[in-house]
């Protein structure tokens, strides 16, 4: 798997999830209509020429095809802090590719971008999302009580955080990430 810059071109391969319910259950958005995915790209590509650059969007590519995307934004340049977020197209999940993903996410922001802690949210009802942040590493700080709103009312998030020194010694989970791999 590869983890490259997104481009206009990828709207229709990210649709092909961002419209199936089952990828975005968890999400406070979707199914998207090809107009909101094609909306969503244009900002996240738009987002590589902003200066100072705070939002870095991939898309996971296995072969030519693209099977998920990631993003790391930068929450605070003063603090050093980022979140991450990504997303895999259920067709490959539980085959490590959120934890790809997320694994090089981590590395731009610690190891390029000298960020000094990176958190990730998730629904507490995703387990697939929260092993995969487990499994890199990430240590679960917190349960935020109605942190977004979604199609079936409010819901809470899971607070996930590596800090830099643990980037740097290792730190990683075992857990197997299997089910809904999409944080955020």
């Amino acid at each position: 798997m590869t983890l490259e810059k997104i481009t206009l071109g990828d709207w229709r391969a990210v649709h092909s999830w961002a419209r199936l319910a089952e990828a975005c259950l968890f999400q406070p958005w979707g199914p998207n209509t090809e107009e909101q995915t094609r909306a969503f790209v244009r900002t996240a590509v738009d987002a590589w020429s902003e200066r100072p650059q705070r939002r870095f969007s991939h898309v996971a590519r296995s072969g030519d095809t693209v099977v998920g995307m990631g993003e790391l934004h930068i929450r605070s340049r003063a603090r050093r802090r980022g979140e991450i977020t990504y997303i895999v197209h259920p067709r490959v999940w539980g085959r490590g590719v959120g934890t790809e993903i997320g694994c090089a996410l981590l590395s731009l922001g610690f190891d390029r971008l000298g960020l000094h802690r990176i958190h990730a949210t998730c629904d507490p009802r995703n387990l697939g999302s929260s092993r995969v942040l487990t499994k890199l590493g990430m240590t679960c700080e917190g349960h935020h009580r109605n942190t977004a709103r979604n199609r079936d009312g409010r819901r809470d998030s899971l607070v996930f955080g590596l800090l830099e020194e643990e980037w740097r010694t290792g730190a990683r989970g075992d857990a197997d990430a299997t089910g809904p791999e999409a944080g955020g």
